[in-house]
Parts: C-alpha cells; sequence; structure tokens
C-alpha cells in the first residue's frame, strides 16, 4: 500500500518557467486525439488531446451547429487516457505530464491531482461495478485507485492511499480491467500480457506469443477471455483459464492500436496504423467487415452502448468521426488481401474537425519573434515577448520568409522552444533567462522621445508580465523626489490573462500550472509561494535585476596607418555598447578632440536643455572623423559589439577592433595622440 499526498509541494529538482501562445478558447483538438469516452445519458462525447485538453462535445447537434461545449484544462502535455466513472459524474484522466486528475465531468473543473507516478501515465482501466481505476504508465508501475476516495480528495484534504501492482519488467502501453474487477491484465513493451488478481494484488500469469509493443486491451465480462492488439500488426485472442493464445487475428497490415469489443464479447472492432477500422467475428474470423478507411493512422475506438450502434474515432490528424455499424457479412474463408475490399461506408454520420498543429519553427535573429509552418503548411509570426500570434502569413514558403524577416543583428539565446502539443509552449529556466539584454528603442516600446536609452534584460521583463497578478509581485508604491508616486519597478509588456503558465522541473514532472490571470486566486497563490523558483522570485518580487554582460576587446588603430600602438590595452565594455560610442572613445580619447567636439557641439548655446543635442552632435561628428573596422570590415556604427563577435569576428578568443582617421588632419591628430590610447570605452 502507497500512502501519497497529492499536492505538488517545492520541487526539489532545479525548475523552469513554461508558458503555452494560443487563442483564448482552443475550440479544435491539436496533434491527435488519444482517447475516447462517451456519455449516452447526456450525448456527450469527452476527447483526449495531445495537445493537453480535454473536451467535451455535443454528439446531438445540428449541422449547422458547432459541437463543442468545453474545454478542461490542468494538464501540460499529452492526454493520453480517460474513463469516465460514477455514472458520467467523474472523469479520470492519464498524462504524460505523470500525473492522473479527477474532474468533475458535468461542469468540466479539475478535483484533485495524483502524483503517484514518476514517469509518463500511458493507460487506464475501469471496473465499472466496483468503481474502482487502475492506471499504469513508463514508470512500470500499475496504482489501483477507489474512485468515491479520489472524488472527495480536496486541497486540504488529498491524502490517499492505492494499492499497487509490481512485476512489470518495461513500460506499460496498455491496460484493461473486467466490471466486477476481478481481472486486470497489462500490455507493454515487453511483448507479454501480465494478468494480475486486483483484490488481492496477486500476480496470476503471464502471456507470451506478440512480437512487439502490446498497444490495446479488452477483457470480456467475466475475465475468462481477453483481445490483445500490438504493433506487430496482430490480435490474439486469449483464453485467462487455459492461459494461452486461442486465436490470432491477421486483419491488419500494419500495428493495431485500438481495439473494442461488443457487450457479449462476439464482435471486435480493430484499427491502427494503417488507417483501416475492421468489426470481426471472434468466433469465426473469416467473417468481418472493413467498416471504413481514415485518412490518417486510427489512435482510439470507442463503441456506443446504445442501440443502433455506432462506433467513434479518433485519429493523428486530430479529427473525431462517428461511424454507423452493421454485422459482419459471411464471406468465404482463406486468406484475402485487404486493399481489394471497399469499405461498408464511405460517409460518417458525424465528424468533429480538428486543428492544424505546429511541426515546424525557427526563431529569428532578435529572439523575440518566431516563424512557425503547421500541417496545414500555413505560416505565422508569432512574438515571444507578448504571447501574441502577430500575423498570419499563408501558405507561403518558409525558407523565403526566414530570409525576408533576417536581421544583422545578434540577441544571445534566453528561451527553448516545444512543439509537443503542436501549440508554440516557451521554456525559460535559470542558466539562460537573463542572458539577452536588448535597448528599449530596439524592442520597439511606446516610450517618450525625450526619454534616455535605457537596456531591458528581456528575460526578467518576460517573467514579470508573465507573474503580473501575483499579489507578491505587485509593485509597492513609493514617491520620488517630487512627491510623485511611481512604481518601484516597471515592466514594458503584458501577457494576454488566458496565457496558460507551468512550473516543472527541468525535464521532469510538472509542478503546477495557472493561467496568467489566476494568478490572484486564494489557491493559486498558496500554490505559487510554494513553487515559485528563488530565481525567479529574485527578480520578480525582489526586482533584482540581472548583471549586464560585459565583452572584452582590445582597441588598435588599423595597420594601414602604419602605427604600432605603445601598448596593448584591454578594454571591456557591456555587450550592447554599439559602435559608435566606441568611435566617440577612439574621436575623444585616442584623437584628443573631446574639448573641441564640445565647443562645435555646443554652439552659442550651452544651456543644460541641449545635453543630449551635444551628446548627438558629438556622435555625428566623431562619424564623420573616425571608422571603426573588424577583420576589415567597416562597422555600421547602429551595430553592437555582440553582433560584431557573432557575424563579423566569427573567431574565439577576444575581440579586435582597428579604428583610422578619415581625414590627413585627424590623422596629424592621431599621430600626436596615439600615446593616449588608453582607457574604458
Amino acid at each position: 500500500m502507497t500512502t501519497h499526498r497529492s499536492n505538488a509541494g517545492q520541487g526539489r529538482k532545479k525548475v523552469q518557467v513554461s508558458f503555452v501562445i494560443r487563442d483564448e478558447v482552443e475550440r479544435q483538438h491539436r496533434s491527435g486525439v488519444n482517447a475516447l469516452q462517451f456519455d449516452p445519458m447526456l450525448n456527450r462525447l469527452y476527447s483526449a488531446g495531445r495537445d493537453s485538453i480535454i473536451r467535451i462535445w455535443n454528439t446531438c447537434a445540428k449541422k449547422q451547429q458547432s459541437p463543442y461545449m468545453l474545454s478542461m484544462e490542468h494538464h501540460t502535455d499529452w492526454v493520453n487516457d480517460i474513463v469516465l466513472c460514477c455514472h458520467g459524474r467523474t472523469l479520470i484522466s492519464a498524462s504524460s505530464d505523470t500525473t492522473v486528475k479527477v474532474w468533475n465531468a458535468h461542469k468540466g473543473f479539475c478535483m484533485s491531482t495524483l502524483r503517484t507516478h514518476k514517469d509518463y501515465v500511458k493507460a487506464l482501466a475501469y471496473a465499472r461495478d466496483k468503481e474502482q481505476v487502475a492506471s499504469a504508465g513508463l514508470d512500470r508501475q500499475i496504482f489501483l485507485w477507489d474512485v468515491n476516495t479520489l472524488t472527495a480528495l480536496t486541497a486540504s484534504n488529498n491524502t490517499v492511499t492505492t494499492s499497487s501492482l509490481t512485476g512489470n519488467k518495461d513500460s506499460i502501453y496498455s491496460l484493461a480491467m473486467n466490471p466486477s474487477g476481478t481481472i486486470i491484465v497489462s500490455g507493454s513493451t515487453e511483448k507479454v500480457l501480465r494478468v494480475w488478481d486486483p483484490r488481492s494484488c496477486q500476480k496470476l500469469m503471464k502471456l507470451k506469443g506478440h512480437t512487439d509493443n502490446v498497444k490495446a486491451i479488452v477483457i470480456n465480462r467475466d475475465g475468462t477471455q481477453c483481445l490483445s492488439g500490438s504493433s506487430d500488426g496482430t490480435i490474439r485472442l486469449w483464453s485467462l483459464g487455459q492461459q494461452r493464445c486461442v486465436a490470432t487475428f491477421r486483419v491488419h497490415d500494419e500495428g493495431v492500436w485500438a481495439l473494442q469489443a461488443n457487450d457479449s464479447f462476439s464482435i471486435m472492432y480493430s484499427g491502427g496504423r494503417d488507417r483501416q477500422v475492421w468489426a470481426t467475428d471472434i468466433r469465426n474470423p473469416d467473417c468481418r467487415e472493413l467498416i471504413c478507411e481514415e485518412k490518417a493512422p486510427v489512435l482510439k475506438l470507442e463503441l456506443t452502448p446504445t442501440e443502433p450502434q455506432s462506433l467513434w474515432i479518433a485519429t493523428t490528424d486530430s479529427s473525431i468521426k462517428n461511424w454507423p455499424l452493421k454485422l459482419p457479412n459471411a464471406r468465404v474463408s482463406g486468406e484475402y488481401d485487404n486493399d481489394r475490399v471497399r469499405p461498408a461506408f464511405t460517409q460518417a454520420d458525424f465528424v468533429i474537425k480538428g486543428g492544424p498543429s505546429i511541426r515546424q519553427y525557427y526563431v529569428l535573429n532578435d529572439k523575440r519573434h518566431i516563424l512557425t509552418k503547421d500541417t496545414d503548411n500555413n505560416v505565422a509570426l508569432w512574438d515571444v515577448l507578448t504571447a501574441r500570434k502577430i500575423e498570419d502569413r499563408g501558405q507561403v514558403d518558409f525558407e523565403e520568409e526566414i530570409k525576408q524577416f533576417f536581421k544583422m543583428v545578434y540577441v544571445p539565446n534566453w528561451f527553448s522552444v516545444d512543439l509537443k502539443t503542436g501549440l508554440l509552449t516557451i521554456h525559460l529556466d535559470d542558466s539562460d533567462c537573463f542572458a539577452a539584454w536588448m535597448s528599449t528603442r530596439d524592442l520597439g516600446l511606446d516610450i517618450p522621445p525625450e526619454a534616455p536609452e535605457t537596456k531591458t534584460n528581456i528575460g526578467s521583463t518576460l517573467l514579470q508580465a508573465l507573474l503580473e497578478h501575483w499579489p507578491k509581485a505587485q509593485y509597492e508604491d513609493v514617491q520620488d523626489a517630487d512627491g510623485q508616486e511611481r512604481g518601484s519597478s516597471s515592466h514594458y509588456f503584458s501577457v494576454p490573462g488566458h496565457t496558460p503558465v507551468i512550473f516543472s522541473e527541468v525535464g521532469g514532472r510538472t509542478l503546477f500550472r495557472l493561467l496568467c490571470r489566476d494568478a490572484g486566486g486564494e489557491t493559486e497563490q498558496m500554490l505559487l509561494n510554494e513553487t515559485v523558483p528563488s530565481w525567479v522570485v529574485d527578480v520578480v518580487v525582489h526586482k533584482n535585476m540581472p548583471k549586464f554582460t560585459k565583452i572584452p576587446f582590445f582597441l588598435q588603430p588599423h595597420p594601414s596607418t602604419g602605427i604600432k600602438p605603445i601598448k596593448k590595452d584591454r578594454l571591456s565594455a557591456s555587450d550592447m555598447i554599439q559602435v559608435r560610442k566606441v568611435i566617440e572613445h577612439v574621436y575623444e580619447k585616442v584623437l584628443g578632440q573631446g574639448s573641441d567636439a564640445g565647443s562645435q557641439a555646443a554652439g552659442s548655446n550651452a544651456s543644460q536643455e541641449k545635453e543630449p543635442d551635444k551628446e548627438e552632435e558629438l556622435s555625428s561628428i566623431a562619424e564623420e572623423r573616425v571608422e571603426l573596422l573588424c577583420s576589415d570590415q567597416v562597422l555600421d556604427p547602429n551595430m553592437d559589439l555582440r553582433t560584431v563577435r557573432h557575424f563579423i569576428w566569427k573567431q574565439t578568443g577576444d575581440l579586435t577592433l582597428h579604428y583610422r582617421p578619415l581625414s590627413k588632419k585627424d590623422f596629424q591628430s592621431f599621430s600626436k595622440y596615439s600615446a593616449m590610447n588608453s582607457g574604458d570605452a
């Protein structure tokens, strides 16, 4: 027996922050649908998506109506399986985020989270008569759950005791239990079926025969027989009493991923990689019917329990279709070619369309914008800092779009991208998040023209935006010298309130997920206080900004001047400093023209209001007199040093810059002041 407390607690491993850029309401599945459950009482269909969302559909919707009803969002990775319990009142879900979740099925909210598994949870099984659920996955463990106990869990009372079945030697991908809960069977990459008595947790037998992963299992009502579908392309019928395989069905040309059987266990329905769905008479395998051919591999089948029976089919293209059924017709015994068989039906009765999923991305050089291409070949442009899609570019050439948006600017990598759910997920961790600084003007921020040029750490700015509704992150009101109230810190961006924010162990389990706008909720505050890592608290709560990245470089006269420097000084400056600032340094400190430039820039009016103009004039004069080179390439004054190092220097070791005067007069000045080429840029 295992006793487990279901809330997250502070992760012991390094914690990263992630967020998903998406529409406020995601009405279509993306990346595929892994599981289905049908409620005949309410005519509702529940579907579990690889986009991490469970959706509820109205199966009585008319053609002109959208069947979409509600999204159930709490998972952060593929939802691999779902079961509907308690006469449709409760839904249990299993996910690759390592959790099992308990939902109020009618209202669509998550009631509790079970964190007992240590790896992906791939399969669930349900004993209807006992209200018992089993879960299993890649950690090789099977846990048994009493559903009535699970529905009683609350945030303050979240301790649950569970039984476990051990002995699996490999990852479990399929699980089944008969309604009375007397038999449970698991299938795995071990290529065998293992059978237990869940009442005593005793292992009863091991069934060998498949030559690849067992992906689907169905047990008959009394627990005496079971069917298994495998990636080896076969379906096997097992007698649990005789502990052997009694029939092998070669219905499919490729892997079998989904199985269902009618209540009398006389007809089985199967689908998989070959996209075909077959109905087969279990007692007479030559009696079978090709129900339909889907456009994508079949991931799940759900047989409706009421007459006239129909079959819901979920595929990797995210569509869900309902097909009518009829019993298999008698056929001539013997082998025949599936390719020559016409499907019984060519038109589904009900279609729920899936949406495209993002399959390709490219982070632009500004490390703010991302170009993506989806399964419909549509290209889109996204803004990471505001967590929004900027525009759909249509079905255009992806490589050409990348070239069109290219800018010769270098910004360090400060985030990573994940497309597993078919949506754009951005990951931030403390090793890279604060690597990138940008000027407020380069970011295109709406700031007054007279405001001084400032540098913004875009990682810390984004973290502040993601947690702006968390009371601990709110800005304290302080008074400036004029008695005016101002924030003690400021950020320039906001992200949509519906943006999911996820805290998880790096490369591991999810600790907490919430929507950006909900960070002020009582429960959310409590969990944020437990979960937000110190490196995020430091910038979001304490407002401690990261340090600038310094870049060392050498500043030397260009060989064309014929002058050797007296000494080789190693300078250091922010890697964001522009080339024009280095040119100004050469003009003032090396050519000794600072005082002249000051008088020329000031003119007759030396008032304080003209200081910014003086600086601009000085810069302009310096650029007319001096040029800066790297690797014999004249540098654009607007370029910063990190861009010079990345695109032009392209070498290991300290960056080396060369300068040379542009006129004879300045060359003479340079000769005179060549000994003064020291200082700090």
